[in-house]
């Protein structure tokens, strides 16, 4: 690829850039086409008991959407042509085969999105979930909708059930643009006692952001482009940690990583990343930066862990209207330059001032969750303790003991959660303060 450059004395000259990967596709390529040589190969992997993971990943209008949920008629998709519906046809196939059938696993789906560091149910009105870990350090995605389904049609169904209530919004370079991170997933299960015999998780990232480009929307705006490149670096870091073989992993960076955790360090994973790149001229930076993200991830094909399990990281190239390729987001240069960044020591302090915000809501509102909890128990009780008066005979002593009780019991509990919520909420005015001076501080970027 040749990137125009300017010499001091303001010559332009183009430098070469050569990049090497396991499949190209053109822009003629259909989706069929990427799926076969992307996540095709994968399927087999949960039938055999293991993980499989599939991204897409790329700037934003460059077609994530797209390659993964089917193609587009105006705002009409068509889900029979994406990668989710592809995949689902091919688990239903195989399942009957002779080998599996006998087996009869339960294929069950779910479907979540990650948006600006809070996880949300797509099949249950957008219900938000927390994420655990219970006693063998396994992630559990807590209070999670799993669908079981019996066809492709069923798995249609859940697919525009929840691209239907997916978060987007307007950026500059689509005017419906998904802002945040969509995980479906297919899970086969043990028809006797329900265990997890395999998964699949197909994961449409959010449309990368420069941290430049949203200092002049409004704060959820900022927000949220700072989750994303927060959560892409996190991915990031993981996938460094694991072409180093560390021994530390950092998936407890951001939710996306900790959702994730199994396709990286599970038994038997597999794991590809078809990220897309868009062919105009404008977009040649957003290119480049992909294409190094893939070019640097040849070299983790086949890595260890550092646990003594192996990855199969697959980085393949695709190109079409909205040209794709699979990589599996390592870096280049800097840990921001390829989250197209302009100032990696102004997007730093940016992100870390977004996370002591998000970290601040997040204890606020834990805090208010307990309060309103409190208050809910202190009401049924008092309820309870009114229905005992509606009688006529009622036991006036009984009365005046669970009364006394219960007024005890809100002095000494109340005072002190609205004490800690009201430190808790001063912090989080303080990080909101803070953010907003930033935002208005930030120097505006050079053309």
């Amino acid at each position: 690829m040749h990137e125009c450059k300017t010499k001091v004395d303001l010559t332009k000259y183009l430098e070469n850039q050569n990049f090497r990967f396991d499949y190209a596709f053109d822009e003629d390529s259909s989706n069929e086409v990427v799926y076969k040589f992307t996540a095709q190969p994968l399927i087999q992997t949960i039938f055999d008991g293991g993980m499989a993971t599939c991204f897409a990943y790329g700037q934003t209008g460059s077609g994530k959407t797209h390659t993964m949920g089917g193609n587009f008629t105006g705002k009409n998709q068509d889900c029979t042509t994406g990668i989710y519906a592809l995949a689902a046809r091919d688990i239903f196939k195989l399942s009957q085969k002779p080998k599996y059938k006998k087996d009869n696993f339960t294929i069950r789906a779910s479907f979540f999105e990650i948006y600006s560091g809070k996880v949300f149910d797509l099949l249950n009105k957008k219900k938000k979930l927390r994420i655990l870990e219970n006693g063998d350090s396994e992630v559990v995605v807590c209070d999670l909708q799993e669908r079981e389904v019996k066809s492709v049609e069923d798995v249609l169904y859940l697919i525009q059930t929840g691209n239907s209530v997916r978060t987007s919004g307007q950026t500059t370079a689509n005017q419906h643009s998904s802002r945040s991170h969509a995980v479906f997933q297919i899970v086969l299960r043990t028809h006797a006692g329900g265990q997890l015999h395999g998964k699949f998780s197909f994961i449409d990232l959010a449309g990368n952001e420069r941290g430049v480009d949203t200092m002049s929307n409004n704060r959820q705006t900022r927000l949220e482009g700072a989750e994303i490149n927060k959560s892409l670096l996190a991915l990031k870091e993981c996938i460094r940690a694991l072409a180093r073989r560390g021994a530390h992993l950092p998936f407890r960076a951001s939710k996306l990583t900790q959702v994730l955790r199994d396709s990286f360090i599970g038994h038997n994973s597999r794991t590809c990343m078809i990220a897309m790149i868009s062919p105009g001229l404008s977009c040649s930076e957003h290119t480049l930066n992909t294409l190094r993200y893939a070019n640097r991830v040849k070299e983790l094909d086949g890595s260890g862990n550092g646990n003594g399990k192996e990855e199969a990281l697959h980085p393949i190239v695709a190109g079409g209207d909205d040209m794709s390729m699979l990589d599996t987001m390592s870096s280049a240069a800097s840990d921001f330059s390829s989250l197209h960044v302009e100032d990696p020591a102004e997007d730093m302090e940016q992100l870390e001032t977004i996370t002591a915000l998000q970290d601040a809501e997040d204890d606020v509102l834990e805090a208010q969750r307990l309060l309103v909890d409190f208050q809910e128990e202190f009401y049924k009780k008092l309820h309870n303790i009114n229905s005992l008066t509606n009688q006529v005979d009622y036991d006036v002593d009984e009365y005046a003991k669970q009364m006394q009780q219960t007024i005890q019991d809100y002095d000494e509990v109340f005072s002190p959660l609205m004490d800690e919520f009201r430190k808790k909420f001063s912090r989080f005015r303080d990080e909101l303060k803070k953010e907003e001076d930033f935002s208005k501080a930030m120097k505006t970027p050079m053309k």
